[in-house]
């Protein structure tokens, strides 16, 4: 067969492009692969695709669930008439409607638990579906199932064993007492933060935020908890409930103090209707505030209990975001700039510090809320919903 290798180099993302992500996972056993020192055991697939009218690229992570690898292939086939037509960060061929990904110099290495991510480019006439079955060193990754990593096997699907556990149980008044404290930031309005018996998502007890309106309307509920050794990747999970969707100004309602800031925060909240993350200390955002890159976020429900979850890696430019298990595209980075997701975001080299965890409510204009937290938790592990 004929296999046309591909010019490899760094193509940014359309403006107009849409988001639609398939993952596989799968644990299968291993066994002998040709061109590459080292077997699969398992891996999971991410492939985020942009497309447009006769045009596509595509983002794709693999992560190792095996052995550690000196040298890898991913492979995988096309349903529709795509054609590849360039690719960065890896070597792409495509014969028919089969593709194989090898790993360039500076990614041949693929610990256990590590992964690769690259992408590539092309075009479409008819059809551009998205690839669903992968083979990593010709080992299959198999079926479809969601992204976000599991917790460890025997991990209950609480949090038991991370440095934040907190269900708000302990909390014997209205007012947050004990390893939660009422605290306002900068300045302070009309917000206020209490304990909560009549709106919960498990027990009898959650934290409730009553943010204001207006500019310096800053109230929040943190923890006492330091958090400065937990990692290197710090992992959250906390259950939410809105009771307006985010405005168009900007607004706050995680803040965790930073200290590669200098104690800044790094803020998730919204903006222009959609969830964001925020630098306080040069006001990037993530993603970029133009028409495409909120088009890669999403709103939040209102009115319903959601999981929220990400995870900030501290030694290197990596954060990712779920929401209800959905992974949200303009909220990843990986080091690698992408057009209105995270060029901005990567103008700054020093990975995230979180040192400590802030709930509740910061409003800079427009924009009020009724908003409750539960089932809160932080650590260095993955922590399911």
């Amino acid at each position: 067969m004929d296999m046309s290798a591909l010019r490899v180099y760094r193509r940014r993302l359309p403006l107009w492009a849409w988001v639609m992500t398939v993952v596989a996972v799968a644990a299968v056993p291993a066994i002998a692969a040709p061109r590459a020192q080292g077997a699969a055991a398992g891996c999971t697939v991410t492939y985020t695709t942009n497309e447009w009218t006769g045009g596509f690229t595509a983002r794709i992570r693999v992560t190792n669930l095996g052995a550690a690898l000196n040298g890898w292939r991913l492979e995988w086939a096309y349903g529709g008439d795509q054609q590849v037509t360039s690719a960065w960060n890896a070597q792409v061929t495509q014969s028919g409607s089969t593709m194989t990904a090898a790993n360039v110099a500076h990614n041949a290495v693929l610990a256990a638990g590590a992964s690769a991510d690259f992408g590539l480019q092309g075009t479409w006439r008819s059809a551009d579906p998205a690839p669903t079955d992968f083979a990593l060193n010709g080992t299959p990754c198999g079926a479809a199932a969601p992204t976000p990593p599991a917790p460890p096997a025997g991990t209950p699907s609480g949090c038991a064993g991370a440095t934040i556990c907190s269900d708000f149980e302990d909390q014997t008044g209205t007012v947050p007492s004990g390893a939660w404290q009422t605290t306002a930031p900068d300045c302070q309005g009309v917000g206020k933060v209490s304990v909560d018996t009549s709106v919960t998502h498990s027990g009898t007890r959650s934290l409730r935020v009553d943010g204001g309106a207006g500019y310096c309307n800053h109230v929040f509920a943190a923890s006492t908890r330091d958090l400065s050794s937990v990692g290197p990747v710090v992992y959250v999970r906390m259950w939410v409930r809105h009771t307006n969707a985010l405005p168009a100004g900007h607004v706050t309602f995680v803040s965790m103090p930073d200290a590669s800031q200098g104690g800044k925060a790094l803020r998730a909240g919204g903006q222009n209707g959609a969830l964001q993350w925020n630098r306080e200390s040069d006001d990037a955002t993530l993603p970029e505030q133009s028409p495409a890159g909120v088009a890669l976020s999403a709103p939040l429900p209102t009115g319903r209990w959601l999981c929220l979850r990400f995870q900030i890696d501290t030694t290197a430019p990596s954060m990712r975001t779920w929401v209800d298990d959905g992974e949200i595209a303009g909220l990843q980075v990986d080091g690698v700039p992408t057009h209105d997701v995270d060029g901005q975001w990567l103008g700054r080299a020093t990975p995230p510090r979180p040192t400590g965890l802030r709930l509740g409510w910061e409003s800079y204009g427009t924009g009020d809320d009724t908003l409750w937290f539960d089932d809160v938790a932080l650590g260095s592990s993955p922590i399911g919903c």
